[in-house]
This record gives structure tokens, C-alpha cells and sequence, in this order.
């Protein structure tokens, strides 16, 4: 299911949160609604933690996970990283990463699986976001664009992509990824498609200009249809039970 929201009268609402199969970041500083709508769609499978970022608001942007670990920037205050650490499952391993490139969220996009990153990185950091992530990272660009996390949100079910992204691309990019793509836009036009949707592999957040017909296509691309949280959560659970054994 697809459901739309704004933070604090602003559409870009990845800008502000970064949701995951294990756990959602929020900043603080928004209405009681903007909190409620994640509680009412997330609070009964995964933890839901409000902080900030290096003092602001930009989580979205500013840090980058999935169900393996986060990544936050060098600029993060002690007090921030211990209370993620502390509210994050014992098994998501949260680390600070020293990048001159400090806006991890817009030059990182990532799944479970694999991640795409910013083609000037370091190396140190991309052997960090294989580590920490459990991820095989592809150094690449998304329609021309270096910021390969603005411009392509994906799961481990789907993905969107910059509505310019050429069919050649798109075809290298869905078997980097292993997962089907399409070329959309969020927010009545906005092709920067990580500001203004945030997702996992059941429900996808999406800023309130979103029109009806952008909203089909992330639902029926990102299979949300028929997605149950609980049994997703419990596969998770089942393949790390089994990883253990």
C-alpha cells in the first residue's frame, strides 16, 4: 500500500525519514500526524525512532540503511549515534563513516541486496557499506546523475527510477539490481524520486502532491498491493533462523 503525507507543509518527505525493513528514522520537529501515519502503518512490526541528524532535521538524506545495518555521517553527535544504537534492533549495526561526500542518503541507494553509489566515493567507504550493509555495491549514475540516491529509490521487490533514464539504462540498472524498474516521477512531476518517497518491501510513504496515477504505478512496481508486513517479517525472521543454524 501506498500512502501520502507531508512534514511540516513540505512534500519532500524522504527528505525527513528513511524507512527500512527493520526499522524507520524519523526527525523531530513534525506534526503529531506525520508521526501517526508511520505508528499507524509501521509501529506493530518494527521500531520507529525520532532523532536527528548532525543537529537538523535530514535524516532521509543524511543517513542510508537497510535491515543489516545504518550508516550515518561523520558530522553526527555522539549523543545521536548512541540513541539510534540503543533503539535499533541488537542486529542492525549502526556506524559513523568518515566521507567527505556527507549526505550519505543522496549518494547511496540500497536494498537488502545490492547498493548503488556515488561514482567518487572512497574506496574505504565502499568496503564500509559492503561490510556494514551485507551489500554488493556498484559504483554508477542514474540517467547521467552522480547522486544515484536522489534519483532511484528501490526494494527488494521494485524500484523507480529518473523519469529521463534511457531503456539501455534501465535494462543495465534492473540486472545490477535483480529487481524490475520504471522509469516515474513522485509529487505531481518531481524527478527527484528519493525526496519525495520513502518505502520498504510493503508499504512506500509518498510526499501529498503525489497524483493518483504516480501512486499506481510505485504500488503496482514495488508490488504493494498484496504485500503483508507480517509474513515479510517473518521471512526475515525465518532466513536469519536459518543462517544461524
Amino acid at each position: 500500500m501506498a500512502v501520502r503525507l507531508q512534514f511540516e507543509n513540505s512534500n519532500d518527505i524522504g527528505v525527513f525519514c528513511n524507512v527500512t525493513n527493520k526499522y524507520v528514522i524519523t526527525a523531530f520537529g513534525g506534526s503529531e500526524n506525520f508521526y501517526s501515519v508511520f505508528e499507524a502503518e509501521c509501529a506493530d512490526h518494527i521500531p520507529i525512532v525520532k532523532t536527528s541528524v548532525a543537529g537538523t532535521a535530514l535524516v532521509g538524506r543524511m543517513t542510508v540503511g537497510n535491515k543489516n545495518g545504518l550508516l550515518m555521517p561523520n558530522s553526527t553527535t555522539d549523543q545521536e549515534l548512541m540513541h539510534v544504537r540503543n533503539s535499533l534492533p541488537d542486529d542492525v549495526i549502526v556506524q559513523r563513516i568518515d566521507e567527505r561526500l556527507s549526505a550519505l542518503g543522496n549518494c547511496i541507494a540500497c536494498n537488502d541486496y545490492v547498493a548503488l553509489i556515488h561514482p567518487d566515493l572512497d574506496r574505504e567507504t565502499e568496503e564500509i557499506i559492503a561490510d556494514v550493509l551485507g551489500v554488493e555495491v556498484f559504483r554508477q549514475t542514474v540517467a547521467g546523475n552522480v547522486l544515484v540516491g536522489s534519483y532511484c529509490s528501490f526494494s527488494n521487490q521494485g524500484g523507480l527510477v529518473h523519469p529521463h533514464t534511457s531503456i539501455e539504462d534501465l535494462d543495465e540498472l534492473s540486472s545490477l539490481l535483480q529487481v524490475p524498474l520504471v522509469a516515474g516521477t513522485v509529487n505531481r512531476g518531481s524527478e527527484v524520486i528519493s525526496a519525495g518517497m520513502a518505502g520498504n518491501d510493503w508499504i512506500a510513504f509518498c510526499g501529498l502532491d503525489t497524483t493518483a496515477t504516480e501512486l499506481q504505478v510505485i504500488e503496482s512496481v514495488f508490488k504493494l498491493r498484496d504485500a503483508q508486513p507480517t509474513q515479510i517479517v517473518n521471512e526475515m525472521r525465518h532466513s536469519l533462523i536459518d543462517s544461524m543454524m
